[in-house]
């Protein structure tokens, strides 16, 4: 409850302060994980003083734009797949974009291993090779999956914004704090947003479940 004190060891637990927002450009290669006991971690890619992790997930394979901070609260806003937060990225393939191609990535494709349809999103051709993506959603290599589907393998992935947060000129393998009015936007953006964790939702869930049990 708000109003319990807890002690470890003897040593009162405060909330902390110096919240910390960043931006990274994740290289290749590096893997979105806070067990220090993977090699090439987040975590100590960028050896930060502060205990981070990372705000949803940026495959190994990929690069680009992946948000960190120790404010566990606004992570769980963020990550509910309820608040349909816009992701985009530029995408290079190994055949032609075609029309066809473009409109059923669009529309939604199939995902048999992961028994869902992706929702409806933002799909523009850059390229003969490259087409750029706009999601709402956060499945599991969620665009590796669409394009595979389709007949095509990705030869390279790039998170270009999350929200309204760009990647800009940040440099391959750097990272900068967000300014404040990144932050502002972050909070304002997931201000009705339940924060209770995906766990806490799951339980919930199944509780219901069990009730509506009882009583048929």
């Amino acid at each position: 409850m708000p109003t319990d004190e807890i002690h470890v060891d003897g040593k009162l637990i405060t909330e902390n302060d110096n919240l910390v927002y960043i931006a990274l450009n994740k290289p290749v290669d590096i893997t979105c994980t806070t067990d220090l006991r993977v090699e090439g971690n987040v975590v100590d890619f960028i050896g930060h003083t502060e205990r981070i992790f990372h705000v949803g997930r940026l495959d190994k394979p990929s690069e680009g734009l992946l948000l960190m901070t120790n404010d566990g609260d606004i992570v769980n806003k963020i990550l509910r797949a309820g608040n349909k937060h816009e992701k985009e990225y530029i995408v290079k393939v190994d055949r032609p974009v075609t029309d066809d191609f473009i409109k059923k990535m669009s529309n939604g494709v199939p995902l048999q291993e992961l028994e869902t349809t992706t929702k409806k999103c933002e799909v523009e051709r850059i390229s003969r090779f490259v087409f750029k993506i706009v999601l709402i959603q956060g499945l599991n290599r969620q665009i590796r999956r669409m394009c595979e589907y389709l007949g095509f393998d990705v030869v390279s992935l790039q998170r270009l914004r999350i929200m309204h947060i760009e990647l800009g000129d940040l440099a391959l393998g750097k990272w900068r704090d967000l300014t404040e009015a990144e932050v502002q936007g972050l909070k304002d953006a997931v201000e009705e947003s339940d924060n209770s964790s995906f766990v806490d939702q799951q339980e919930k869930g199944t509780e219901g479940r069990r009730r509506r049990g009882r009583n048929t």
